[in-house]
């Protein structure tokens, strides 16, 4: 009975790709189905391979169909399936506060923001705007951010991809879901921003999927050669090593958001404190070396712990700093606590004592490093030496 109700399955899946004309799809289903009849209904799947052998492979682009035009007021397009939107949407203002980015990436993304604003002077010269960028570097650095900001100085929506409602669990859904999202943004001027790209990637190479997810990647590729001029097309991905090759080298920009370093780090201690900047004010040095090596974000979500603390009276702020330090004391090698000991030393009224406490440093150790003087040789010695 188990055995029937798979056949009925099968049958019903196939009928359904054959009614949307999805013949591709359809050939990549009934290889599938020779796989796993061969030993169960021999004469099935034999009968099946002779129809895929006679009916010859059609090169082309079977999720690939024609744009008809937005009629005004378009509903955002959902999947069939579970009815969730395909895109969500931010409409922000040009006022939205600038995310913190280094000097080389404010250089960068500024110059794409005036090729933009600048299109009539580039097209009189024979040239179009960058067409198309990808973010790359781990999470909380700032890339869906930068991507709301961007589009907010350009003054369109940012539409990001919802890779959860595109990846239907139909089959042949998914293709139909990513090219209804596409096609969708390419009608007017938008960013849109294809996040976690490399959740595609990913799944290419499972050989247990029948080819759908495969082909989602050739209509990425497609669509970043031919995106509109008139849009601006972002990815991110917080792994590089998994995207393709092939799809690098079609980005105009590859734009890369590294570790911020001290300075940034510094700067957005001061920025996530706010009006109680004051009243950390004298742990800020100790906060930047502890935060060394951590994202916006991530600091963003310790200040917030630490001014909520403080401001339901529930614990001092020293006692949030040293708890906290004590705690990321734990994954620095011993040069780093070493470092951080005497930093507590200069910059803090703490005894040697709870310095110890909370790095672990000896106290020998720290007094070894916060006491020596450089040796001084006399003037007659000197000359002697």
């Amino acid at each position: 009975m188990g055995e029937l109700s798979g056949l009925k399955a099968d049958l019903a899946q196939i009928v359904r790709l054959a009614l949307a004309e999805q013949t591709e799809d359809v050939r990549l289903f009934a290889a599938r189905l020779v796989r796993k009849y061969r030993n169960t209904e021999p004469e099935l799947a034999e009968q099946v391979d002779l129809f895929l052998r006679a009916k010859p492979h059609r090169a082309g682009a079977p999720l690939r169909k024609a744009v008809a035009p937005m009629p005004p007021g378009q509903a955002l397009p959902v999947d069939d399936e579970s009815r969730l939107s395909l895109l969500k949407v931010f409409n922000d203002s040009s006022d939205r506060e600038a995310p913190m980015l280094s000097a080389e990436l404010e250089e960068s993304l500024g110059q794409l923001i005036q090729e933009r604003k600048q299109m009539a002077r580039l097209a009189a010269l024979g040239l179009t705007p960058t067409r198309s960028a990808i973010f790359v570097g781990q999470p909380g650095v700032g890339k869906t951010l930068t991507a709301r900001w961007l589009a907010a100085q350009l003054d369109v929506p940012l539409y990001v991809l919802d890779l959860t409602a595109v990846m239907s669990s139909l089959l042949g859904r998914s293709g139909s879901n990513l090219r209804a999202a596409l096609d969708f943004a390419k009608r007017s001027p938008c960013v849109l921003l294809l996040d976690e790209i490399d959740a595609i990637a990913k799944r290419r190479s499972d050989d247990s999927d029948v080819g759908e997810l495969k082909r989602l990647v050739t209509v990425i590729l497609q669509e970043v050669d031919e995106w509109p001029a008139t849009g601006l097309l972002l990815a991110a991905t917080n792994h590089p090593e998994l995207i393709d090759p092939a799809l690098w080298r079609r980005f105009d920009l590859v734009v890369e958001f590294k570790v911020p370093k001290s300075a940034a780090i510094k700067e957005a201690i001061k920025r996530f404190l706010g009006p109680d900047s004051a009243l950390f004010g004298r742990w800020i040095d100790v906060l930047t070396f502890a935060f060394r090596g951590q994202s916006f974000s991530d600091i963003e979500r310790e200040i917030q712990r630490f001014r909520r603390a403080v401001a339901l009276g529930t614990t001092p702020d020293a006692d949030l700093i040293e708890e906290f330090i004590k705690a990321r004391a734990l994954s620095l090698d011993r040069q780093g606590r070493i470092d951080m000991a005497v930093l507590l030393a200069k910059q803090t009224r703490l005894s040697q004592h709870s310095i110890s406490d909370i790095t672990g440093v000896s106290r020998d150790t720290i007094r070894k490093y916060t006491t020596c003087e450089p040796t001084v040789v006399p003037k007659k010695r000197r000359h002697e030496a």
